[in-house]
């Protein structure tokens, strides 16, 4: 079987990494030359609205999949009409623009904070007297890892607010009051099989995700459950998807979604019995879906900016480093390493292990 990738990132090199393994072959649609995810498979090196090369990709491919989300919806719709597409442009649209996916948690009745739709500078003063400061303004589309957006704690901040995120449709959050940060990796058959990962706690700064050490029996691991389930279906989901929470209180908030494999989850490659990568394949081939049980205490170390030797992180017992192939810049993702042990405290020394090998600015 061929998959098409729209996107030729970490993230569709690690699937192409997982299905090899399974006979698939994988094609690429990224704008990038340097695509790290080329070596893995076919490189179509275009635009995504390239309408030439999408048909190329639809002729090449049995289906096609994305690996992130910056990739316009019109593209996945476009290519619907020639090959089957999972997730569906509609999940896409939806998780791809913070106003929809504010309003798709409003409409399933899972908690999120207060938010208001800012189009204009008059609207974030009206939008702020109503929900308060501290809160948040982002872009409602393409931010990502602390991009696009801007904190407003005060008065002053909200001055030309609206014009320093390039005057753009923009959402106002009202800030959360949390004691965590938890992610929830789910996959959705095209059969309709649901599985869940153990939840995930997230550890970032800089807006950018640094530390991610999956659960034992989570307390609220049912009720991620259950937001989950209702977002999957509503958007007749089919693949992995990723829901970011804030642990508020005895309950959780949503953040958001991602319609795609997810950082947060990087550590089921070698800590789970089937990995996130692998079963978001399983799932839009219409394979059964794979365990999602843990197979030992895990944790996931990003790389940001550049990696440590090889041989440091050989030298620690229970490290699995991974490279993207990816050239080094500051705050960019380049690598990552899982740490999978047989119990909490050595995971813990382990991390510290890692952790130590970072560069001090990142």
């Amino acid at each position: 079987m061929k998959i098409g990738i729209i996107g030729g990132g970490q993230l569709g090199r690690m699937l192409a990494l997982a299905g090899h393994p399974l006979g698939m072959q994988f094609v690429f649609l990224d704008p990038a030359p340097d695509a790290c995810a080329a070596q893995l498979g076919e490189h179509l090196c275009a635009d995504y609205s390239d309408n030439d090369h999408l048909r190329i990709l639809a002729e090449e491919c049995d289906l096609v999949t994305f690996e992130f989300e910056n990739a316009p919806a019109d593209t996945i719709a476009f290519l619907s009409q020639f090959v089957p597409v999972f997730p569906p442009a509609e999940a896409l649209r939806t998780a791809r623009d913070r106003w929809l996916e504010k309003n798709l948690f409003r409409e399933l009745d899972i908690p999120t904070a207060l938010f208001a739709n800012i189009e204009s500078q008059h609207a974030l003063e009206i939008a702020v007297a109503d929900i308060g400061l501290p809160a948040i303004l982002k872009t409602r589309q393409l931010g990502y890892d602390g991009k696009g957006q801007k904190v407003l704690r005060t008065t002053t901040d909200v001055i030309g607010a609206f014009a320093a995120l390039g005057n753009v449709p923009c959402l106002l959050e009202g800030f959360v009051n949390f004691s965590g940060e938890v992610s929830l990796i789910a996959v959705r058959s095209r059969g309709g099989e649901t599985r869940f990962y153990p939840l995930v706690h997230n550890t970032h700064r800089d807006g950018i995700l640094r530390l991610s050490i999956a659960s034992t029996a989570h307390p609220l691991q049912q009720l991620a459950e259950l937001y989950a389930l209702r977002t999957l279906d509503k958007l007749n989901y089919v693949g992995v998807l990723a829901f970011e929470f804030f642990e508020v209180d005895d309950g959780l908030t949503a953040n958001e979604i991602a319609p795609r494999v997810h950082n947060s989850g990087h550590w089921t490659i070698e800590g789970a019995q089937c990995s996130q990568f692998e079963n978001h394949l399983r799932a839009i081939v219409g394979l059964p879906l794979g365990s999602t049980e843990k197979n030992d205490e895990s944790a996931m170390v990003n790389f940001i900016g550049s990696v440590p030797e090889l041989a440091q992180l050989a030298a620690i017992e229970n490290c699995h480093p991974h490279h993207y192939g990816k050239a080094f810049k500051p705050g960019r993702k380049v690598g990552h390493a899982t740490l999978r042990c047989a119990d909490r405290q050595t995971l813990e020394e382990s991390i510290c292990e890692v952790e130590a090998l970072l560069p001090a600015n990142e």
